[in-house]
């Protein structure tokens, strides 16, 4: 048997193959990321049909058309996460890193460690989490255009912002569109205010809000020099935020579609809609190729982080935040759901606060308690069962 290491990079490649007792039989050679580098390796490896196992690193997306290609002329690969190259690479005593040597320990790290191939549905994980992270960016920046909306409000009418639960209500926002510093509303005409508020509100807020409105307007200590700068600012705000909001639907709704086809039950568990469940499945990808809760739960970066040193040790341990961020995003926003929607979860999060565990602490555990649920399911690829609690 043979096996194969190849160092991804951006312009090219570097390939190198060794036998079963770690010999090299070809050295490290130089292939260029094009058709003719595809073909290339692909003339290369055909020596080796039925005899030759591939390991390459996720470096960035530019495995990406490696795997196609591979995978397209049935060759089995795995796809290496490069901390696990990384770390293995370390029982060399020497500290030497080119791309010879990354291709030279990828291959010896696939012969010595053997792992199962990688799941030929990495396109359908790949494609769910290209959406999912893009929704994710698409959140944040909805957020950033909120956080200076509030910036601008800040300095030119602050009391705004205890009048309506929501600032972005669809009223608010009606009304930002129009007026925006404490002179702007204290101008305003108390009857028109008042049938805008109604009308957008659908009769939830009338003259008593219009009243609450102006009279903290005349209060007001906003300051007025800048009218003219932020009525454009919040123009465009309110824009982006309607346009990035539409996007954000739209990408949901092929969320949903794409969801459909998956077999899959991670929305079933209470608290997991199909936003957040879509992330989880995404970054998770093929469940099989974790062996152990302990491994998906390192790769979530949610494990403690040890340190101990002769007769020292730490005492206080924190989440090792080594894993993917995106997935710890899912797991916290997956958690915090879980406490309206979940009783179980719920009640494993009572139970650490009445131990005196701080918030953080007891989400980071529920954290912990959702992602064993999130596994055994995919594993055995069932619904989640709501158990009877205990008295």
């Amino acid at each position: 048997m043979y096996y194969c290491g190849i160092d991804v990079g951006k312009n090219s490649h570097t390939v190198l193959v060794m036998n079963e007792r770690g010999e090299v039989t070809r050295p490290a050679q130089r292939i260029e990321n094009d058709r003719e580098g595809l073909n290339q390796l692909l003339g290369l490896l055909s020596s080796y049909a039925g005899q030759i196992f591939i390991g390459l690193e996720a470096t960035g997306h530019y495995w990406l058309a490696l795997f196609e290609a591979l995978t397209r002329h049935n060759y089995p690969l795995v796809v290496l996460n490069p901390m696990q190259v990384r770390a293995y690479r370390k029982i060399d005593i020497r500290k030497r890193k080119t791309d010879r040597q990354d291709a030279y320990w990828i291959a010896d790290f696939v012969r010595f460690a053997q792992p199962s191939p990688s799941s030929l549905d990495i396109p359908v994980y790949l494609q769910l989490r290209e959406l999912s992270r893009f929704r994710f960016r698409l959140t944040q920046q909805i957020g950033d255009c909120k956080r200076k909306i509030i910036c601008i409000l800040d300095r030119v009418f602050p009391e705004y912002k205890r009048l309506f639960s929501d600032v972005f209500l669809r009223s608010s926002r009606q009304l930002l569109q129009g007026a925006v510093t404490a002179e702007d509303f204290a101008g305003l005409d108390m009857t028109e205010l008042e049938q805008v508020l109604n009308r957008v509100s659908r009769g939830r807020f009338g003259y008593e809000q219009a009243k609450a409105i102006q009279e903290a307007a005349q209060k007001s200590i906003g300051v007025s020099f800048l009218t003219d700068a932020v009525h454009i600012e919040m123009s465009c705000l309110l824009k982006q935020i309607g346009l990035l909001e539409q996007q954000q639907k739209t990408v949901e709704q092929k969320l949903e579609e794409m969801m459909a086809q998956i077999p899959q039950y991670i929305t079933t568990i209470p608290g997991v809609g199909l936003a957040t469940g879509a992330m989880l499945l995404a970054e998770i990808g093929d469940i099989h190729r974790f062996e152990s809760l302990e491994k998906l739960v390192a790769y979530a970066g949610i494990d403690a982080s040890v340190y101990q040193t002769g007769l020292f040790e730490g005492d206080q341990m924190h989440m090792s935040k080594r894993g993917s961020h995106y997935l710890r995003y899912a797991l916290w926003q997956a958690a915090s759901a879980s406490l309206l929607h979940n009783p179980e979860m719920k009640s494993y999060y009572d139970k650490k606060r009445g131990e005196g565990k701080p918030h953080g602490v007891a989400m980071g555990a529920v954290c912990h308690k959702l992602l064993g649920r999130v596994y055994v399911i995919l594993k055995e690829c069932r619904p989640y069962v709501i158990y009877p609690q205990k008295n």
